[in-house]
């Protein structure tokens, strides 16, 4: 999954980091295609029709960012998802640790970068399926724009986001700038495997990213 994330407090200096790490790295390339890629389930698996809904980028609202805090838990009503974050990190060579295959319901979120709520561009991701069948972000390409997500931060506060669109992105040419680019606003964006499956050649051939602001 993919990008330079940087340590995002400020918008200013998330840009430059994030899109440094993600570009070649990981832009989902990392993560798609580490041997940590999660086989298709034994028992085949109606993954949702995968969409491409074209970027409407929502004005830019009055809504302060908030203090940074590590985010611990994720919701999103329409799809009946409330799972754990887990703290992810880059390996060695760069790119983004995937959550546990072996824990499907768990996600996790970059913790080096921007947190949910600050100003910037947070990122959480999650498997859409594993051996064991759908996994924590399984259904993510049927949101639709106007639907909540909500992210319960340590602090005791719960981060609130209007999902703004929907998009089904082949991994190869990821968009790196469009996706993780700096935004002057708290923005969130959710990202798991979608589209063909291929096991010859990696995997899923697509990402699913969900484009939120704080609301």
């Amino acid at each position: 999954m993919a990008t330079s994330f940087g340590d995002r407090r400020r918008a200013g200096r998330s840009a430059s980091w994030l899109l440094l790490a993600l570009s070649g790295l990981l832009a989902f390339g990392a993560w798609q295609l580490s041997p940590s890629e999660p086989a298709r389930p034994a028992v085949p698996v109606a993954v949702p029709a995968q969409v491409t809904i074209p970027v409407v980028v929502a004005p830019a609202t009055a809504v302060d960012g908030l203090p940074r805090s590590v985010p611990v838990r994720v919701r999103i009503p329409a799809l009946g998802t409330d799972t754990p974050l887990l703290q992810l990190t880059l390996d060695q060579a760069g790119a983004l640790r995937p959550p546990d295959p072996e824990d499907p319901a768990q996600a996790g979120w970059y913790a080096a970068g921007t947190s949910p709520g600050e100003t910037g561009t947070a990122l959480i991701t999650g498997h859409v399926d594993t051996v064991h069948g759908p996994a924590a972000f399984f259904g993510l390409s049927t949101l639709t724009a106007g639907q909540r997500i909500e992210v319960d931060r340590a602090d005791g506060t719960t981060a609130r986001f209007t999902v703004d669109a929907v998009e089904n992105l082949p991994k190869d040419g990821f968009p790196d700038q469009r996706v993780y680019g700096a935004a002057s606003r708290p923005e969130l964006r959710l990202i798991t495997c979608g589209g063909h499956y291929d096991r010859a050649h990696g995997g899923y051939q697509d990402n699913t990213v969900v484009y939120a602001h704080l609301v």
